[in-house]
């Protein structure tokens, strides 16, 4: 019966006899009495996958909303009260919205309890088919009706996230496919489960379907999955940062190898490459943090993704959409970055012969006969590639100039003109705005560009371009025609008193903007009006007095007789109380719904937002008040260059004193070097004294044996007593010799001593100094101090040298006693005790000559010793002669510190007045100002500490 039941309400027949198509009539009653049995199966009978399977579907049916379900309904029941109903019919034009609210009912009632979710979550983990599909189309039914409800339970369940990654891997391309649904419901604007899906290598996974469904050419699963991705990338930083830490961009780059034959586009291949294209704008788009963004046009210039892209732009058989859009795309990667911008520069149209991309694509946006979101896409690319790229403005200006002219091609700046006055309005208007972003923020390409000379007619004079301009805008043609030009000109004279001089410099110029300011219009010229007050206010705020008829005060004399300030000042504020202009300065990209609401320029809003406000003060200050604020601004200047050449100087000390500590780091780490040669050196030294003791022992010893065995000979054949007291007089010098060379080790170690305190003061002395001489004095000592300990490595060899010659000898005096002593015991002949003495003899007499040679040496160490002690001297004399220099550099140091102090104490001052009177005071200087002035006081402090340091010293 159960059964029944099931199959009755998924196969389109409800339990029992009932007409076709009576399941959708019952979808209220059914669920609202079966939804609770449902759940309790889904609970209880997890053993049976069959009911299961039919559980799952049948709560589908009854929360979805799909309208090809609920196409057949004309009737919808409502919500019983009491359990009774009454159907009721009602139109057609609310059946669907009635279905959708039922869903809605549905969903509040499944999720009435988290833990259906949870349950639902846990029955995806089933393998069997039957189970698993319907499982994943009610969660995202679910997700559709209620996104953020079912979202945060899916965030807090353990796993939950993981169980849903786990369907891209299943090997059914339907619960596959049906899982990249389901995780684009669960992705929409949840920035933490976007982080989740991301980290549990999604990426990977969606460019691995993309792959291997075709890319481009593949079906609708390439659709899904790109949607997903720029659901996990869109305003997610995170991501895009993982994304392209991943070298995720490189895997782009096949997507847009499109080949010669570009015939026969289909929809889905249109769709594909079209989502495509948003993807690449999702990692470059302007409103990402800026780092990132040139992070990842770095990245698509390396890998190739954009010549792919102008390889993409440049071809033909291309739709007009995907062209579009991969104008669109081409302009966000270039935006900002110089090495992109230089190279789309350099791309040229394969036609013969070439031409430059950029005149190419300026072609088609002054044509009138191309799409109108065709031409908003070439002026964002131009926009683009003018942006933050001064090298690019000098080129565009350039082929304008009368020297650069080549009449034989078309260039950029021919292009433009030709739209600035051509019969087209909206050429008018995209010429203007171009020809505005090449002298954005740029004061020589505004000088340059009045240069420019246009032949008019035959017979007549060249006009400038200026000129030209202000020709066309008095003549009185389209209001976006004049928008535009007004732009161009607020644009080209703001920041740039020469060229509001040559404005100026026109008769009939300010007649015309407070003719046309005065005018009583109707709406449509409200907007003309208020760029008109613009221009004459920055004519106003930018005036540098050089016409005696056209001074800033003449000026504002002329608009209160013929305006009036308050009315000048209501005027201009109709510019940014314009309803497209809040619209235009949301984003860059000029996007507008039809040509005649293309009225504003996204750059021009800002320079709009930054001269209101100031234009309003310049025109109601009065004469005596612009005088004090120039002497003002005098004044200041003067203390600034003042105060900008004490920085330098102390820049250029800082700097200085910076090398000189790095030296003196060096030194002082060649110093620690020397120590610790020194110290091995004193242990080697303590070595030879230990040997050089128990060899004194020992000599001492065998000279007692000798001297017993010489008298016993003697005293046995009563011979040759002279030469063996002669033999023990030599024994006695050795011991003298032995004890002298005791005492000239003591004194070396002394030496080293001393040589240690002297390469500690040099150190000292080399931290303290302020100048380069005293480092060369310094690296002198360091030198002298590296040579003689090199001497006293030598010393200390020859010394090894001669203690192991004096082993030797001791070893062969100590075996002439012993064989005399055998000899008196044996009763040996007296012609052998003779030849033992002549050798002892000849002995003696070597010894005599090694004496003489430790002589020497001892008379040379002891030159060496004097030598050393005289270098100390000069070495504590120069010492004291560096001390006082440093004292005499940070006494001057002082004195320019205090100098500079009292500067800015007098720029604080200027500056409180100018803000008594005013002024705007730039707070970035200010900051700057507060930097330097901290700054000092911590090397003053350091300075001050290190004096200390000396003194305690």
């Amino acid at each position: 019966m159960t059964m029944n039941f099931f199959r009755g309400v998924m196969g389109g027949q409800p339990a029992g006899p009932q007409p076709t198509g009576a399941e959708t009539k019952y979808r209220l009653e059914v669920g609202t009495q079966a939804m609770d049995h449902l759940v309790h199966i889904l609970q209880t009978d997890r053993s049976d996958s069959e009911i299961l399977g039919y559980a799952l579907d049948t709560l589908y049916n009854i929360i979805c909303n799909d309208e090809e379900e609920e196409q057949d309904m004309a009737v919808a029941p409502p919500i019983p009260v009491s359990g009774k109903h009454k159907n009721v019919p009602v139109s057609d034009e609310n059946a669907q919205k009635q279905d959708e609210d039922l869903g809605v009912l549905f969903t509040d009632k499944f999720l009435g309890d988290s833990e259906n979710v949870t349950l639902l979550l846990t029955l995806l983990e089933e393998f069997d088919f039957h189970v698993r599909w319907p499982g994943v189309k009610l969660l995202t039914a679910l997700l559709k009706n209620q996104c953020n409800q079912v979202q945060g339970v899916i965030l807090v369940s353990p796993m939950g996230v993981s169980r849903l990654m786990d369907l891209l891997a299943d090997s059914r391309e339907v619960i596959r496919n049906d899982g990249l649904l389901l995780l684009q419901q669960l992705t929409k604007g949840n920035a933490a489960i976007q982080k989740i899906v991301a980290f549990e290598n999604a990426f990977e996974r969606l460019l691995d379907i993309i792959t291997e469904e075709g890319s481009s050419d593949g079906g609708i699963v390439v659709e899904d999955c790109l949607l997903l991705l720029v659901n996990l990338l869109k305003n997610n930083s995170s991501n895009q940062n993982f994304f392209k830490e991943g070298s995720y961009i490189q895997r782009m780059k096949p997507w847009f190898e499109v080949g010669d034959d570009n015939s026969g586009w289909s929809a889905q291949k249109v769709t594909n490459l079209h989502l495509m294209l948003q993807l690449v704008r999702v990692m470059v788009s302007p409103v990402n943090s800026p780092g990132a963004t040139s992070s990842c046009q770095k990245s698509m210039y390396q890998c190739g993704l954009l010549q792919q892209l102008c390889t993409i732009l440049m071809a033909t058989g291309v739709p007009a959409d995907i062209l579009t859009e991969t104008i669109n795309t081409v302009s966000e990667v270039i935006r900002g970055s110089q090495i992109n911008q230089d190279y789309f520069a350099s791309v040229n149209a394969p036609s013969n012969p070439p031409r430059p991309a950029i005149v190419v694509l300026l072609m088609s946006m002054v044509n009138e006969r191309q799409p109108f979101v065709l031409r908003c896409a070439v002026l964002y690319c131009f926009q683009c590639f003018l942006y933050k790229n001064q090298k690019g403005q000098g080129e565009i200006v350039a082929t304008l100039l009368p020297s650069t002219i080549d009449a034989n091609s078309i260039s950029a700046g021919q292009l433009l003109c030709g739209g600035l006055f051509s019969a087209d309005s909206l050429s008018n208007w995209c010429a203007a705005v171009a020809l505005a972003h090449a002298l954005q923020d740029n004061l020589t390409q505004k000088e340059q560009l009045l240069r420019v000379q246009l032949a008019t007619s035959l017979g007549k004079p060249p006009v400038s371009l200026l000129q030209q301009c202000t020709n066309i805008l008095s003549q009185g043609s389209k209001v976006q025609t004049r928008v535009g030009l007004l732009m161009l000109l607020c644009t080209w004279i703001s920041n740039c008193p020469i060229a509001v001089t040559h404005f100026l410099h026109n008769q009939e110029n300010v007649p015309f903007l407070t003719g046309q300011i005065s005018e009583n219009l109707g709406e449509d010229e409200r907007l003309v009006q208020g760029l008109c007050a613009l221009l004459l206010g920055i004519c106003i705020y930018y005036n540098d007095n050089s016409l005696e008829n056209y001074t800033k005060e003449k000026l504002k004399q002329l608009i209160e007789k013929r305006i009036g300030k308050e009315n000048f000042v209501e005027k201009l504020g109709f510019v940014t109380k314009h309803e497209l202009y809040s619209r235009a300065a949301q984003k860059p990209q000029p996007v507008f719904p039809s040509p005649e609401q293309m009225l504003f320029d996204h750059e021009f809003t800002k320079l709009v937002k930054e001269l209101e406000g100031v234009i309003t003060k310049a025109v109601h200050k009065t004469s005596e008040e612009e005088k004090k604020e120039e002497e003002v601004k005098k004044t200041l200047e003067q203390h600034d260059s003042i105060v900008i050449q004490y920085k330098d100087l102390i820049r250029d000390q800082d700097t200085q004193i910076q090398e000189l500590r790095e030296q003196v780091s060096t030194l002082s780490l060649n110093s620690e070097q020397m120590q610790n040669q020194i110290t091995q050196q004193q242990s080697q030294i303590q070595q030879h004294k230990d040997q050089y003791n128990i060899l004194k022992l020992k000599l001492g010893k065998d000279s007692q044996g000798l001297s017993s065995s010489q008298g016993e000979g003697a005293h046995v054949n009563g011979l040759h007593s002279e030469e063996l007291s002669q033999l023990r007089e030599e024994v006695e010098e050795l011991r003298r010799q032995h004890t002298l060379q005791h005492t000239q080790l003591s004194d070396k170690d002394s030496l080293i001593n001393t040589l240690r305190c002297g390469a500690a003061a040099a150190a000292q002395t080399a931290e303290g100094g302020a100048g380069g001489s005293d480092n060369t004095e310094l690296l002198g000592e360091v030198e002298s101090l590296r040579s003689r300990v090199q001497a006293q490595c030598a010393e200390i060899s020859q010394l090894q040298t001669e203690r192991l010659e004096l082993i030797r000898r001791a070893e062969a005096v100590s075996s002439a006693p012993a064989s005399s002593r055998e000899s008196s015991a044996d009763t040996v002949p007296v012609s052998e005790l003779e030849s033992r003495l002549a050798a002892q003899t000849t002995e003696a007499e070597r010894l005599k000559e090694e004496c003489r040679g430790l002589r020497e040496g001892h008379a040379g160490l002891e030159q060496q010793l004097a030598s050393a002690q005289s270098t100390v001297a000069i070495e504590q004399t120069e010492k004291t002669k560096l001390q006082q220099e440093v004292q005499e550099s940070k006494k001057e140091q002082d004195d320019l510190l205090m100098l500079l102090a009292d500067q800015d104490q007098k720029i604080l001052n200027l500056k409180q007045r100018l803000r008594d009177l005013g002024e705007t005071i730039d707070e970035d200087e200010d900051e700057l100002d507060a930097r330097d002035h901290f700054g000092e006081d911590d090397d003053d402090d350091d300075d001050e500490e290190e004096e200390d340091e000396e003194n305690n010293d």
